[in-house]
């Protein structure tokens, strides 16, 4: 009665969609060069560079 929707495996799906060594490195040097300053009520964002 069950109906197999995919033909491939979650763990292979999971596999598929892991992001590129490229992307997790921009992200985090993105991260580590953001700086947020709260003053007040306003924040700005400066990027570090």
């Amino acid at each position: 009665m069950q109906k197999m929707y995919s033909k491939t495996s979650h763990s292979e799906q999971v596999a598929k969609m892991a992001p590129k060594d490229e992307t997790v490195k921009f992200l985090l040097d993105y991260s580590k060069a953001l700086s947020v300053i709260d003053y007040n009520k306003l924040k700005f964002e400066a990027l570090l560079n």
